[in-house]
């Protein structure tokens, strides 16, 4: 199992006051190798915050949260930033490509901490072969402004492709493109999941990017309801 979330639990402090607006109730979900899975659910229900307690990048006020077995809260702030760069592959609405890089720079950017020229060449090659199977090959040397929106998020999934992760987190990954842009990520996300066999988990309000999971749940009163 990638992802174990066992009834956890999320509150916000609503500032000054005592009140605590609670986000997500007793919780759970299991992610197994290969599964995809799309989150629907109203702006504020808590999809986000879901995304990025997977993610690591956010921690539950209760519960336990185990990526691979391992139990995050056990873990120190390096080992779980070595999990998120090597294990976890984040999508977001923007791109958040460097601007002052090309576009396979900017893909290569999750390498960086890696000191092996071997790993690091094998990364290069992976990313041209990425980015020539998303359809930029041509566009390499290009820097973020000269790309298009579709083009830029295309390159934000290969960048999360690079160092070969376990599990994929998009949140929102079509909410920022046009509609033919987005039907063309929603197939790049489905053939991602099936061909390399990684886990992926999608928040959308996108009904259409939903379908193209194997499983959809929806995120009602801080609970997750199978569809």
């Amino acid at each position: 199992m990638i992802v174990e979330l066992d009834k956890i639990s999320k509150y916000y402090q609503i500032p000054g006051t005592a009140i605590k607006q609670e986000v997500l109730k007793d919780l759970s979900l299991n992610v197994q190798k290969g599964e995809s899975i799309a989150i629907i659910g109203p702006s504020g229900s808590g999809k986000s915050t879901l995304l990025n307690i997977i993610g690591t990048l956010d921690f539950p006020n209760s519960g336990v949260v185990k990526l691979n077995g391992d139990e995050i809260s056990k873990l120190s702030e390096n080992e779980l930033s070595e999990i998120r760069n090597r294990n976890i592959g984040f999508v977001f609405q923007m791109h958040h490509l460097l601007p002052q890089l090309s576009l396979i720079e900017n893909v290569l950017v999750p390498v960086i901490p890696q000191k092996d020229k071997a790993i690091k060449k094998a990364a290069y090659n992976r990313a041209i072969d990425l980015l020539n199977s998303v359809g930029l090959a041509n566009e390499i040397h290009k820097r973020p402004g000269q790309l298009s929106g579709g083009e830029s998020q295309r390159a934000t999934v290969v960048r999360a492709l690079i160092n070969e992760p376990q599990l994929i987190l998009a949140d929102e990954p079509t909410g920022s493109l046009d509609k033919e842009s987005a039907e063309q990520m929603g197939e790049l996300l489905s053939e991602i999941n099936k061909n390399h066999q990684v886990a992926m988990i999608v928040v959308t309000h996108s009904q259409e990017l939903a379908n193209k999971m194997d499983v959809i749940y929806e995120l009602l009163d801080g609970k997750l309801v199978k569809i």
